[in-house]
């Protein structure tokens, strides 16, 4: 085997008259030129471009006198491509070499200026097989990484092979078998360095569209509702919707139980009844109202099993046709207000003066109440109107104390809204309804929507919300006057639309109220467990709960809490949002709606009549209309992926709109009667 000499290397350096044409290196880039003139170790030449350079001597790899630069590049360029590389490697010396050498042994002693630079595009153009040691230099790869090194390349090119088989079956549009069970992780937490990952990639640049879109079409994904729900579960639920095996807590027997019978006001699908009401007249003109809360925090204890895994999901997730609940439904079970049960609460009673509607004293309680009822919304909001209570009309249960509660609850309605006023805020509007979302099956195994408008501000709603408000705002207090801290819902400085989780007392002018600390929802909302646990501190030691409470002054995980919650209750909400858009889309084909009626929201945006659907119209950014015009809209597409509606404006009604319209942002509903509603 050859092996270069350093005197030899000095005489191809050496420039000859027959030597006119360099082969040089420049960076990592070998390039011929024509020798113009030299000064001591700088050349000047002439690129094959016309490009005039300065060369060090260092640089030259080879002179040559023929064929010209351009040619010679050419040739040795398709040469190199002949040359077998592991035959390359077994002429190669086992020490460092100078690939002219190397030539001089592959081609033979005379090899000529085109096979020298053939050799040395090869030597560059194969890492696998030599490593570069120098410019010109080189040494051949030990062979176990060589063979590491070819093994590697041929699983390269296997998996090019397979990613092409996947890409001509994604471009039909139909799913390879391995699909199957990766199809969610490929859209929401994908090895990008997978043959899968990127055969989708690839095929769905090609077809123009997008990854989701195509797996979808592929069927790799059943449905755009599976999409939705699978993009939520693989971010908030990635474990699965089922709950663990644990131990279901006890229900406390030993509380003294109140002489009231209790009634609760909810849809007929909510089973985490959280609230109940009780009236009774205590003197002439005097009832003592009582606001009855279902209380977990006495079978859940902080730090145990189930306070862990309720700090997890931290909320109920609502959307139409189903929910995934914080809580067992064992423990909601164990702790919900249902009808004819003998259940531990948390009470709060009102003395209240029929004459003012003020209040007069207050009392919390833990206790045990009689459930007599649980009332329905979709079953008594027709017979429970306020035409009807104004006339003592109608016949339904707990009718007596309905009317009272009815009487308060407006009443503490006015002064909310003296208080927002006083804010510099508008007054309450609901023309705006709220809906229903009812799914049912069909013989064909197909889904038909029903959507169903509830006026918001009925009166069993009106009576629940304003309760509600009230027992959060009194127990926020309790709570700020021991110094006991909790969980806060504050609105202050912002206008009427943003809101804030914070663990010390601060308005929330949106409500009209000095203090609002969620305490009402305790089976579905771990903010208001967190509370529970607090204000009941304060119910058994007064002035020093701050002493034993759960939670003392300070402490950050409590901070923590409200964080998180704020952030992940957000995007529970979204995925509501989501949901429902989706229903509404699908009511749209369902109904077979080409034509439809919308009123003006702001700039491009409109809202449907007939269901809660927000369309965006580019062309109204060109021809804005006021807010609260009526338009008509012709509907040319939808896209269940994407959730986007295709439309144009038909018809304008009246172009003045109306400034009165409720802002769908300044609204503040409950979110207790329906769990669909959005939170103050």
């Amino acid at each position: 085997m050859f092996r270069g000499n350093h005197d030899a290397l000095r005489a191809v350096l050496t420039l000859t008259k027959a030597s006119m044409n360099l082969l040089f290196e420049e960076g990592s880039e070998i390039k011929a030129a024509t020798l113009l003139a030299q000064q001591g170790e700088s050349w000047q030449a002439q690129c094959i471009h016309g490009r005039r350079i300065k060369i060090k001597e260092r640089q030259v790899l080879m002179q040559f006198g023929s064929p010209d630069p351009a040619d010679l590049m050419e040739q040795a360029i398709a040469l190199a491509r002949t040359i077998e590389l592991p035959f390359l490697w077994e002429c190669a010396s086992q020490a460092e070499f100078y690939f002219v050498d190397l030539a001089n042994e592959y081609f033979g002693v005379n090899a000529q200026s085109t096979e020298k630079a053939a050799l040395l595009f090869a030597l560059q153009g194969a890492p696998v097989y030599f490593r570069r040691k120098g410019q010109g230099r080189f040494t051949r790869a030990p062979i176990d990484q060589l063979q590491a090194a070819l093994a590697a390349l041929d699983r390269k090119k296997a998996q090019a092979q397979l990613q092409s088989e996947y890409e001509t079956l994604l471009k039909a549009k139909h799913l390879p078998a391995v699909f199957r069970d990766k199809a969610i992780s490929l859209l929401f937490k994908p090895d990008k360095n997978s043959v899968e990952f990127k055969a989708l990639e690839a095929s769905a640049r090609a077809l123009g569209i997008t990854p989701v879109k195509l797996l979808v079409a592929a069927g790799g994904i059943a449905s755009p509702l599976a999409l939705h729900e699978a993009r939520f579960m693989a971010e908030h639920f990635p474990r699965g919707r089922d709950f663990p095996a644990l131990a279901v807590p006890s229900v406390p027997v030993d509380l003294p139980l109140a002489d009231v019978g209790a009634f609760s006001i909810d849809d007929s699908s909510t089973t985490e009844i959280d609230d109940a009401f009780s009236v009774h007249a205590t003197q002439p003109g005097q009832w003592r109202i009582g606001i009855h809360i279902a209380a977990p925090a006495l079978g859940i204890a902080r730090g145990d099993a189930l306070d862990i895994l309720a700090r997890e999901r931290l909320s109920t997730v609502y959307f139409p046709g189903d929910k995934i609940t914080m809580l067992p439904d064992e423990v909601i079970g164990l702790f919900t207000l249902s009808a004819g049960q003998v259940c531990p609460a948390l009470s709060l009673y009102l003395t209240v003066d029929e004459a003012s509607w003020e209040v007069i004293a207050t009392q919390t309680c833990i206790e045990r109440i009689t459930v007599a009822h649980n009332l329905r919304h979709n079953l008594l909001d027709d017979i429970v109107t306020q035409a009807n209570l104004n006339t003592d009309s109608g016949d339904y249960p707990c009718k007596s104390e309905i009317a009272v509660l009815w009487r308060w609850a407006n009443h503490l309605h006015e002064v909310r809204q003296k208080a927002r006023a006083a804010n510099g805020l508008r007054p309450e509007s609901h023309t705006r309804p709220d809906y229903t979302y009812t799914l049912e099956t069909l013989a064909d195994g197909d889904t038909k929507v029903h959507i169903v408008p509830r006026l918001r501000g009925a009166p069993l709603d009106k009576i629940v919300a304003e309760l509600m408000i009230l027992a959060n705002s009194s127990w926020g207090k309790m709570l700020a006057d021991v110094g006991v801290p909790g969980i806060y819902r504050a609105q202050r400085g912002w206008g009427a639309v943003r809101t804030r989780m914070q663990t010390t007392p601060a308005p929330h002018e949106g409500l009209g109220v000095a203090q609002y600390a969620w305490s009402t929802s305790p089976l579905r909302r771990y903010v208001d467990l967190v509370n529970q646990w607090q204000i009941m501190a304060v119910a058994r030691h007064g002035i020093t709960a701050k002493m034993v409470a759960p939670f003392a002054p300070g402490d950050v995980s409590l901070m923590a809490i409200a964080a998180d919650f704020d952030t992940t209750y957000a995007s529970y909400l979204q995925h509501q949002n989501t949901m429902e858009q989706y229903w509404c889309l699908r009511w749209l084909q369902q109904e077979e709606r080409t034509r439809v009626s919308a009123v003006v929201l702001k700039e491009s945006a409109v809202r449907l009549t007939d269901v809660p659907l927000m369309v965006t119209l580019p062309e109204l950014v060109q021809q804005p209309l006021a807010r609260g015009t009526d338009v008509l809209l012709d509907i040319s597409g939808i896209d269940e992926v994407e959730l986007t509606v295709q439309a144009r404006l038909l018809e304008i009604f009246n172009k003045t709109g109306s400034e009165n319209m409720e802002d769908p942002e300044s609204v503040v509903p409950h979110m207790h009667t329906v769990p669909s509603e959005a939170a103050p």
